[in-house]
């Protein structure tokens, strides 16, 4: 089998290169009072950056992408609407699947994403015939963190830079098989949604398995709750999820979660982001997603 290997040379920098480049004329200011040293920290950091970017560019150049619509029957324009029935369907019968086989993830971080980087490369190449290697390496610190409050994770597309924001218990394969399809070239949040779910749910590994399950039954959740905090509690408290698994899914979605002006502000910028490059939006996240899976399924049923 053909392999493409992507350097992704800026995930294994002790600090974001990005951080670098926008932060060290402050901290150099801050700290010695001068910003000429910073200046030149920014200045070599921008070109390691940029040098990065061009290295992880080339070798892309020679990857074969999944054609979604051919492989899926679905992708982010061809969907159909998931009825609200077969929403409450999936939610009641996915979290009881989901409460048989849960476990505790007692894996460090670093070990479960080469887990799971492992398994979405073997999941990719089953499609195409090709293995595109990535780096697994994640971070725990960014000023991403800062402009996306509302994410639970992030990846420089340039760079292939992951970084995941806060513990996320169940959901945290997903999110790293999300972010890892970034890295591989799948830039459309549905298309990164959907691999990390398909990847997983299909994984012999039932603790990346349950990540999948989680991933489904929150999504769907979101939907039905329209945008209501509340609403989502309510029917959180209707679903046979117990335990850690339940405190996992009140955690990332809090019920006196207010929503702050910034936040409000980057909600709608980055809205408007996806759907200048052919998404539909935020709604990608959830009612895509889900409506995608709905689709794919129905065709191989």
């Amino acid at each position: 089998m053909e392999t493409i290997r992507i350097p992704n040379s800026a995930t294994y920098s002790p600090v974001a290169l990005t951080d670098l480049i926008f932060a060290a004329p402050l901290a150099s200011r801050l700290l010695i009072g001068a910003t000429l040293p910073g200046r030149l920290v920014q200045v070599a950091a921008a070109g390691a950056y940029i040098g990065c970017a061009i290295g992880d560019w080339a070798s892309r150049r020679g990857v074969r992408k999944i054609d979604f619509l051919e492989t899926f029957s679905a992708d982010v324009q061809n969907m159909e609407e998931m009825p609200g029935s077969r929403r409450h369907e999936d939610i009641r019968r996915f979290s009881e699947e989901l409460m048989d086989i849960y476990a505790p993830v007692k894996r460090g971080r670093d070990s479960v994403a080469a887990d799971v980087n492992e398994r979405l490369t073997s999941y990719i190449a089953g499609i195409t015939g090709q293995r595109v290697e990535t780096s697994s390496a994640i971070r725990n610190v960014t000023l991403a963190r800062f402009m996306m409050p509302f994410a639970a994770g992030s990846c420089d597309i340039l760079s292939g830079d992951v970084a995941v924001f806060r513990p996320s218990g169940v959901f945290e394969p997903h999110i790293l098989a999300h972010e890892f399809s970034h890295r591989k070239g799948y830039l459309k949040e549905l298309e990164a949604q959907a691999l990390g779910y398909l990847s997983l749910s299909t994984s012999r590994d039932p603790q990346l398995r349950q990540s999948a399950l989680a991933e489904r039954v929150y999504r769907n959740l979101r939907v039905l709750d329209g945008d209501d905090p509340q609403r989502y509690g309510e029917l959180l408290d209707e679903t046979p999820l117990s335990g850690d698994v339940l405190e996992d899914f009140r955690r990332l979605r809090p019920p006196d979660r207010g929503t702050g002006v910034v936040s409000r502000a980057m909600k709608e910028m980055y809205d408007q982001r996806m759907k200048l490059t052919g998404q539909n939006g935020l709604s990608d996240y959830d009612r895509g997603f889900t409506n995608f899976l709905y689709t794919y399924e129905n065709a191989v049923a």
